[in-house]
């Protein structure tokens, strides 16, 4: 099992590094190229959430990307260090059906996910709906969980390798 392990500042500029690695470890790790702009798609979604989060509640901490192969499928685990009892009933509904994280039982720092802020062509930041991230992100991986991290909370994404 190979994992490499990338920590960024939550800055945007950053999510495109991160969305490179990715992908080139994606490839390596032998995802089917027909897959690697999802991979890179969802990375790159789930990163910038978290930077967003870390902007508005912990713009010290870095955020962590592991990117693993355990032969079977490749995975990505993207982990905020937002406190979760920090944002405990913060304003917004952030769940991919569009009620708030209490009502999709996610983990309480879930709300604070933060509203989505997409990154069109690398460069232009674009606000999205709430919930929206989470729609786009549950559409490109074959696997999404999310849970509570200490602190903070992880959203790990997996897709198959090709058959070889």
């Amino acid at each position: 099992m190979a994992t490499v392990e990338v920590t960024f500042t939550p800055l945007p500029v950053h999510v495109r590094t991160a969305r490179l690695v990715a992908t080139a470890v994606a490839r390596r790790s032998g995802v089917a190229e027909s897959l690697l702009d999802e991979v890179r798609l969802a990375v790159g979604e789930a990163c910038s959430r978290a930077v967003e989060a870390h902007l508005r509640h912990c713009p010290g901490q870095p955020i962590r990307v592991s990117l693993t192969d355990d032969g079977e499928q490749f995975e990505v685990v993207v982990t905020d260090a937002v406190p979760g009892a920090e944002l405990a009933g913060a304003a917004g509904t952030t769940a991919a059906d569009g009620h708030g994280a209490a009502e999709a039982g996610l983990p309480a720092g879930f709300a604070g996910f933060g509203t989505n802020l997409a990154v069109i062509d690398d460069e232009v930041p674009m606000r999205l709906p709430d919930g929206v991230g989470l729609a786009v992100i549950a559409g490109l991986a074959d696997d999404v969980r999310i849970a509570a991290a200490d602190p903070g909370t992880s959203v790990t994404m997996s897709w198959k390798r090709r058959a070889g």
